[in-house]
């Protein structure tokens, strides 16, 4: 009963009222099937004893018994069906709601690789439930027991050697099953990293065949394709003895009950009309029982399958404020903020600073430092653990989810286009935009150049994850979107990084004209780009260590910043080739 209970718990109200419905009606016909096999007792007893106005009687009973039961049953089945489809709709759509409100920072790799699996084979687990196994478990609990609620009436010996067998056969079920969901987990695990792996084995080609790998495999695919398959073998070695002890257990009970009638009888306890009607009794008995110790294994999965969705959905949300509060302005302040992303492990530590509305930030610093980190507190990817983020003087946890992302443009150095055009992925940042507006966006991010000299022009596919366009042309369109949504605050992170010096060049003529009036944090490696900032903050090791325009950092002979220039004019005299001096000294 936890499958049904836990199926009822992932479900929303008006899906549970549908399954119980459905449960119910099957409890009933599952109960007059076993009151028709009761009726076969007396029935038989008559024909046997050739008292054939008495079997004319209890057969018609019995008749309308499983006539009845033939109604509820179509309409159960029916319902099943019926539920099992509502069923895939409720979990796609509960999961889809409850995955918006989830902090982005929840989506690890690991996590989306398992949640896959269970949006896609976890849900055909849980749908057969209601098809498929929920009438052959019912049908295994209420029928039994109906019979041997009537084997009372007839014997109460036999009865009572029916009903002791009942609690050795689920204990034989729940060690059958707890094996079984045990291999189920290392199998569901398996196949989440397998799948992870074979995406990234697919959407890594160029860097395995870069290094002569493309033919034999990434090994990290290969290990978890051999777990994966240790893992259904696993599976598969402790299913087969699971259902043949608990099938054997069904039949030692049956035999032991024969054996009680069989002595019955001889010691005249019984007639023998009614011994046979009695073992006729007890093999409908055992009947639904076999039928369910086969469909135990998936009983057990399904289980899993929906004890993983009611995780998912028990994941805590992203807190929202219970009386929202609108930001006065656009400025961002940091207030003592410590944060990690694992338990005493601080990624920032005491992090202070404040970036004016209308003002350009640039954030530098060596990697690692807590560069990202800050933009994603900032658009709330993640709560901080110490301190508080703000804007507008309000911090960022009491302005309603919808109200803080409406005000932040992102472009951050991993860029991910969206199967369709490049006029669609464009639009993403602002659904309405007339097409006069998505190209006027596109054009001020150099993406017509790209679309200049495409035969599809705009309308482009870029393919999965904008894999037909190269890895600078992707952040153009990035770019664009982030022109087109024109939001108040600008978050910068490595935005320029993939584009070639003459691109570059074009695109920061652009954003030059778009972050005019806006509040704007850049992070660039590249620290020719952030010349031209009001401020700039140095981060090291999660810790602001300096700030300052360009020049008044520059005139700091030992500071960080002044450091990170020189090296970085050092690094542009770098050669192919070492010179007759460094080739000597190096010999």
């Amino acid at each position: 009963m936890r499958l049904l209970r836990l199926l009822l718990s992932v479900l929303s109200e008006d899906y549970g009222r549908k399954l119980k419905q459905f449960v119910a009606t099957e409890m009933i016909a599952a109960a007059l099937a076993g009151f028709g096999f009761v009726l076969l007792v007396p029935t038989l007893g008559a024909l046997l004893e050739d008292d054939t106005d008495s079997a004319w009687g209890w057969l018609a009973a019995m008749v309308a018994a499983f006539l009845l039961y033939a109604v509820v049953a179509y309409q159960g089945k029916a319902a099943g069906f019926a539920v099992g489809s509502t069923v895939s709709r409720a979990l796609h759509r509960r999961l889809g709601a409850h995955i918006v409100r989830l902090p982005l920072g929840w989506f690890g790799a690991r996590r989306l690789g398992s949640m896959g699996v269970l949006a896609s084979k976890g849900v055909v687990d849980v749908m057969g439930v209601p098809a498929h196994l929920a009438r052959a478990l019912i049908s295994a609990l209420v029928t039994p027991v109906t019979v041997v609620l009537a084997m009372f009436v007839f014997d109460w010996r036999l009865a009572l050697a029916a009903l002791v067998s009942l609690p050795v056969l689920a204990l034989a079920g729940i060690i059958t099953g707890a094996l079984i969901g045990k291999a189920d987990k290392r199998s569901h695990a398996a196949r989440a990293e397998a799948n992870g792996r074979v995406v990234e084995f697919a959407t890594h080609q160029a860097v395995l065949r870069a290094f002569g790998q493309a033919r034999s495999g990434d090994e990290r695919l290969e290990a978890s394709l051999e777990e994966q398959r240790k893992a259904g073998r696993a599976l598969l070695l402790t299913a087969v003895p699971g259902f043949a002890g608990f099938a054997a257990a069904v039949q030692v009970a049956f035999g032991v009950v024969f054996i009680i009638g069989v002595q019955r009888a001889l010691g005249g306890g019984v007639s023998v009309a009614e011994l046979v009607a009695l073992l006729v009794l007890v093999v409908r008995f055992v009947e639904p029982i076999l039928v369910a110790a086969d469909l135990a294994g998936a009983l057990r999965v399904a289980e899993n399958s929906l004890a993983r969705f009611d995780e998912l959905l028990s994941t805590p949300p992203l807190p929202q404020p219970s009386e929202p509060q609108t930001p006065s302005g656009n400025d961002i302040v940091f207030t003592d903020v410590g944060f990690g992303y694992e338990p005493d492990t601080p990624v920032l530590d005491g992090v202070g600073f404040h970036l004016p509305q209308g003002s350009v930030t640039a954030l530098v610093g060596a990697s690692g430092s807590g560069k990202t980190t800050v933009t994603r507190l900032i658009a709330r990817f993640w709560d901080v653990d110490e301190g508080s983020v703000s804007i507008g003087g309000v911090d960022v946890r009491q302005i309603a989810s919808e109200d803080l992302l409406n005000r932040l443009s992102l472009v951050f150095q991993d860029v991910y286009l969206f199967e369709g055009t490049i006029l669609d992925n464009i639009r993403l940042a602002r659904a309405d935009a007339t097409d006069e507006e998505v190209m006027a966006a596109g054009r001020a991010a150099a993406v017509d150049e790209i679309t200049d000299r495409l035969p599809d022009g705009w309308h482009t596919s870029v393919g999965e994850g904008g894999s037909r366009l190269s890895g600078g042309e992707r952040q153009r369109v990035a770019i664009a979107r982030a022109i087109l949504k024109d939001a108040p605050i600008v978050l910068l992170d490595e935005a320029t990084a993939a584009l070639d010096p003459a691109n570059e060049l074009l695109i920061a003529r652009a954003l030059a004209a778009l972050l005019a009036d806006r509040t704007v944090l850049v992070i660039a490696h590249r620290l020719h780009t952030v010349q031209a900032a009001d401020q700039i903050l140095v981060l090291d090791e999660g810790r602001i260590v300096e700030s300052g325009t360009h020049d008044e950092l520059l005139a700091r002979d030992d500071g960080r910043y002044a450091g990170f220039w020189r090296r970085r004019s050092q690094a542009k005299g770098w050669r192919l080739r070492p010179t007759a001096d460094v080739a000597s000294t190096t010999g």
